[in-house]
Formats: structure tokens, C-alpha cells, sequence
């Protein structure tokens, strides 16, 4: 048998001959979700000997990551804003370049009726409303099993959000003050080249952004002006090239004020606009 020290060790060293990026902090994550054990207890406890159960279990989650399974999907949950959040493989997995998207609606959202279009796991608008508890929100999302995860994730964290099953607004009726969207944006060409932990697990549904990758931009655009309020502002999440393009595309339906915000990286992250 193992002590804890050893089979964490034989676990990253296994993912590092797997070519997986961060081994050892997945390798210590996956232990941690096993073991339920915190550094702390693992530093007074490295040189006990682990219970088998929990050693077959770990060797167990280390071969599906060796697969290139993502660790999220592993342990069925992300953290995202500080918060947890269930994610699957019906979901794009929250990711920290979505956190600017969220901290730029926050600073507009008190009173405001918010529709997250592309809702996926829900992370962005449970987000905004956890932290401005005066907004109303609305999420909506063309996948049932997307919609399942969200509500799961609305009451993991303790908030009112209602959501729509919506192919983008098809069955949207009402006007809002603040239209959020993280839409698909890659082109297909470029999913292709992804890491395996995305484009094999990922749902393409929330990757595939058209053969531009601004198709989802050009529905927004055009039909999202029509369920804003006058003065209604838009927030958008974008790839780190298509600041400009996004931009062009909302100047000609009519909207005002545009503004490409930069991520922590300084890549170009988030499109802002206001509708007169």
C-alpha cells in the first residue's frame, strides 16, 4: 500500500507522463476531492499509510484525467467569482476570462432587469445576482440539460434567477435594462485545435460561433435591440481578436457608446454597447 505522500506523488508524476498541463496541481485537487483531506491535515498526515478504498479511487479519477477528461468534469464542480458551481458536460466549464464580463455588468446591474442570453451553467447571472441582490434576472438557453445544471446552481448558491428554454430570442417576450451574453464565438477551424479537454468535452453547442466566429454576434445585435429598454446596454464576452469586428457589427444596428474592455492579460474581453 500507499502512505498519502507517495500515492499523491505517483499520481502527478503519472499525469506528467500524460503530458497533462499543471499535473501537479490537478494531481493535488483530484487528491483532495478523494481524500477530503486540506493541506494542512495532508502535512500531519503525509506518512500514514491511505485506506485502499480511497487509493483505488484516486488511482481511479487520475486515469480519467489522464484521458484528458477535464478536471471539472472530474469533480463536478468550478469555482467561478468565489462561488461554487456545478458544471458537466452539458456546459462550458466557468472560466476565469468570464469573470471580467461579471464585474463589468455588477458596476450597472442595481435595479436593473437583466437577461443572460447563452446562459450555459448559469455562472453569470447567479453571479450578478448574488452580488447586486437588487437586479432581476433572467437566463435563457436553447439546451434542456444546460437549463437543469443552471437551476441546480441557482439554489447551490442561494438565489432567485428564472430561466427560459430559448433558441436566442425566439421565446424571449419582455424588455430589459441589461442584455449579458457569453455567446459560441470560435470558429470551427480553430475548435479543432483546442486542447482535447474542450474540444472533446465541451459542448461544441457552446464553442461553435459559425464559420466567423460572429454569427451569435449578429443575432444579438439585430434582434437583441428589440428586447432592450431605451438606454438599454448590452455586455458581451469576445475572443481576444474580435474586439473590432464585434464593435462594427453593433454601430450598424444602431447601437451607442461602444467600448472593447481588456481581461487581466490585457487581450481584448468584453464589448459594451447602449441602445438610444
Amino acid at each position: 500500500m500507499f502512505t498519502y505522500k507517495e500515492l499523491l506523488k505517483k499520481g502527478e508524476n503519472e499525469l506528467l507522463a500524460s503530458d497533462i498541463s499543471d499535473a501537479a496541481i490537478d494531481a493535488w485537487y483530484l487528491f483532495e476531492y478523494v481524500t477530503d483531506m486540506s493541506r494542512a491535515s495532508f502535512f500531519i498526515r503525509r506518512n500514514e499509510e491511505i485506506p485502499e478504498e480511497q487509493a483505488n479511487a484516486y488511482i481511479e479519477v487520475i486515469e480519467n484525467r489522464k484521458k484528458r477528461i477535464p478536471l471539472q468534469h472530474i469533480t463536478g464542480k468550478q469555482e467561478f467569482m468565489g462561488l461554487d458551481f456545478f458544471v458537466n458536460e452539458n456546459v462550458l466549464v466557468p472560466r476565469q476570462d468570464t469573470e471580467c464580463l461579471v464585474e463589468n455588468v455588477i458596476s450597472y446591474a442595481n435595479d436593473k432587469k437583466i437577461l443572460d442570453m447563452c446562459t450555459g451553467s448559469g455562472c453569470i447571472i447567479i453571479s450578478v445576482k448574488k452580488f447586486v441582490q437588487t437586479a432581476e434576472c433572467t437566463g435563457a438557453d436553447i439546451s434542456e440539460k444546460a437549463l437543469e445544471t443552471a437551476l441546480k446552481n441557482a439554489d447551490l448558491n442561494n438565489v432567485p434567477v428564472s430561466f427560459i428554454k430559448s433558441d436566442m430570442f425566439e421565446n424571449i417576450s419582455e424588455k430589459y435594462d441589461i442584455i449579458v451574453s457569453n455567446p459560441p464565438y470560435i470558429r470551427p477551424d480553430v475548435i479543432k485545435t483546442l486542447e482535447p479537454e474542450v474540444r472533446e468535452h465541451d459542448p461544441w453547442l457552446a464553442l461553435d460561433g459559425g464559420e466567423d466566429g460572429l454569427s451569435f454576434y449578429r443575432i444579438l445585435a439585430k434582434e437583441g435591440k428589440k428586447h432592450l429598454n431605451s438606454q438599454g446596454m448590452i455586455f458581451m464576452e469576445i475572443g481576444y481578436d474580435q474586439g473590432q469586428a464585434v464593435k462594427e457589427i453593433f454601430e450598424s444596428e444602431g447601437f451607442v457608446d461602444i467600448v472593447i474592455k481588456k481581461d487581466l492579460c490585457k487581450n481584448d474581453r468584453v464589448v459594451i454597447g447602449r441602445i438610444i
